[in-house]
């Protein structure tokens, strides 16, 4: 009977070392509408999207979101990168 409460804790343990929260901020590449420290101002409204696709390194196509914010300032939230052709 003390077997069962090690496993449970020992499954609670595991369960909350896998829990980790990343507050990493997606940082701009070389073409993004922010890279270098470079302030964008948009005549949108805040809250708007904004999508920017451009050539990235060694060919691939990045896709990059960006969202409006209060002061007019542009916020990347989003950031893919992948192949920009297609092998049949």
């Amino acid at each position: 009977m003390r077997i069962i409460p090690m496993i449970a804790s020992a499954t609670l343990a595991i369960a909350l070392a896998a829990c980790t929260t990343s507050t990493t901020e997606i940082q701009p590449l070389p073409g993004s509408l922010t890279y270098g420290g470079r302030v964008v101002h948009s005549p949108y409204r805040p809250g708007t999207v904004i999508k920017n696709t451009f050539l990235g390194q060694f060919g691939y196509r990045v896709n990059e979101r960006y969202v409006v914010q209060p002061d007019g300032t542009l916020k990347l939230t989003y950031q893919n990168a992948g192949q920009d052709y297609y092998i049949e």
